[in-house]
């Protein structure tokens, strides 16, 4: 499953023309602009992000800024419904953040008593730990192989 992974985010990095299609140019999206899911308890899991992954609150006015990832590659790949990669079956996604440091937010994270699982291969694309958040919904970490 990783190196479908790798081959996907390889496949990714790569740069993209303008695009067409059999009728000319077309437009494409520009990247994701929310992730949004259902949650038992929206404010207190909103919290736990910020709390834990430094993932700023959704403002409550447009003068409020609203969180902004860094650039970087972003990876959308459907997999199969049968997929165990992201545990257990009733979940239907899977977020993967890009870190900077891994061992760092590993820390941190344990250090808030948060279980995390590191992957200890070291891949072409770079290393990965994967958690929970409080509601059960997986959570993939990445730290990208530096150039």
């Amino acid at each position: 499953m990783k190196a479908l992974l790798t081959l996907i985010i390889l496949v990714a990095a790569a740069p993209l023309g303008a695009q067409e299609s059999a009728s000319g140019p077309t437009e494409k999206v520009l990247g994701i602009g929310g992730l949004f899911f259902r949650s038992k308890d929206p404010s207190a899991l909103a919290r736990w992000y910020r709390d834990n992954l430094g993932i700023a609150l959704t403002p409550t006015s447009y003068e409020q800024a609203p969180w902004q990832q860094e650039a970087g590659i972003t990876v959308f790949a459907p997999f199969r419904e049968d997929t165990d990669y992201f545990g257990s079956r009733d979940k239907m996604w899977m977020v993967n953040f890009r870190v900077r440091n891994l061992a760092a937010m590993v820390d941190q994270l344990r250090a808030s008593g948060i279980a995390v699982k590191v992957d200890t291969t070291l891949y072409p694309n770079g290393r990965f730990a994967h958690l929970n958040d409080p509601e059960g919904n997986p959570i993939e970490l990445w730290e990208p192989k530096k150039p």
